[in-house]
């Protein structure tokens, strides 16, 4: 098995860890600006931006790789700017505020969990490997 392969899969999980954690400072930010009038909440499509942090799908605005010589160009917009969104207001306020505090608890939360989901996977893979490159002697 190749290095390429034994690494792959922590790659992805670091991935969206830190995918994981910038959605969390956007919802927490929302949670701050809940009594800001005119403040319009975000949100990020995970799973777009996961795709677009792993090579799965072209990030807008940003040219293609087709040679591993490719440089990237500067200003290339980032996988989370790409899958921020403005959260769709549950009701109209008279301030203009979007921010639906049950929503952006429910989000934290549940948000909150998968981070330490994804923590606790990348923490059994690296004792895995460790487990498998210890020798039969010691234990």
């Amino acid at each position: 098995m190749n290095v390429n392969r034994l690494t792959q899969k922590l790659d992805f999980q670091a991935q969206a860890l830190t995918l994981r954690a910038e959605r969390q400072r956007v919802i927490a930010s929302n949670i701050a600006n809940a009594d800001t009038p005119g403040y319009q909440a975000r949100d990020m499509d995970f799973s777009t931006a996961l795709k677009a942090a792993t090579g799965h799908l072209p990030v807008a605005g940003q040219m293609a790789t087709t040679q591993a010589g490719h440089m990237a160009l500067p200003g290339n917009a980032s996988p989370t700017a790409t899958a921020l969104r403005y959260a769709t207001p549950s009701q109209t306020n008279l301030d203009s505020n979007s921010v639906d505090m049950d929503r952006e608890r429910a989000s934290f939360a549940e948000n909150s969990v998968k981070y330490e989901a994804t923590l606790r996977f990348i923490n059994s893979h690296v004792r895995e490997m460790l487990d498998a490159m210890k020798s039969p002697t010691q234990g």
